[in-house]
């Protein structure tokens, strides 16, 4: 479990359609921001490549840039996830898989596996939070929206930063990472509220300066 949290940290979650208000090819962007910020210190990658504007329709390409990210990723010893994307985590070897509540299945994953994947699951009700605290193929929870986001089009209700609170004012120790419409400004509350880590898409894609957000964001 402390390695878990460990990764939780600094989360960087991006794909290329993230990367699209920069000049030049959004692939290639997306492969300089993610150096930058293993270089600056975060602790996890996700590859999320869905959405307008994502090469979510184009396997081939969609792939060929999940390899790079994870090449990257692999080079400074950082856990690379996959969003929800079974298929495309299996074949090229992802350390881990995060889904949704409307996402592929835990089960249907553990099926397809030989060695189990990291597993994180999106929660955004307590309902969903105890319901999923005690399983064991669950390593993490994915927690939000905290703040509104513009990354996401169909988001779920957000539930604020008092909502890690709560999860904690029930017992429940599953490590968690705080998503959605975070900045720098937060990330030590949250903390102190009890989420393991936050997770950020534009505090970093945006950031002119990712060496200074990421040192930010990890600070407790």
């Amino acid at each position: 479990m402390n390695k878990i949290k460990s990764m939780l940290s600094v989360y960087f979650i991006a794909g290329s359609q993230d990367c699209r208000h920069l000049p030049g090819e959004p692939t290639e962007n997306l492969l300089t921001i993610l150096q930058r910020a293993l270089e600056a210190g975060i602790t996890c990658f996700q590859f999320r490549e869905k959405g307008e504007q994502s090469l979510a329709c184009d396997l081939q390409l969609k792939r060929r840039l999940a390899l790079k990210c994870l090449q990257l990723c692999r080079q400074f010893q950082v856990p690379f996830i996959v969003n929800d994307d079974v298929e495309l985590a299996l074949s090229i070897q992802a350390d881990g898989i995060h889904v949704g509540q409307k996402d592929t299945a835990v089960e249907t994953i553990l099926r397809n596996t030989r060695n189990k994947p990291i597993i994180g699951l999106s929660i955004n009700t307590l309902a969903q939070a105890l319901a999923n605290k005690d399983r064991q193929d669950i390593d993490y929870f994915g927690v939000g929206p905290i703040f509104p986001t513009n990354s996401k089009a169909d988001h779920s209700p957000l539930v604020g930063m008092n909502f890690i609170r709560q999860i904690r004012q029930l017992g429940i120790d599953k490590p968690c990472v705080a998503i959605g419409g975070i900045k720098e400004e937060s990330a030590a509350i949250l903390r102190r509220l009890g989420a393991d880590g936050v997770a950020v898409i534009s505090a970093i894609s945006h950031s002119v300066n990712i060496a200074n957000t990421v040192k930010t964001l990890a600070q407790k």
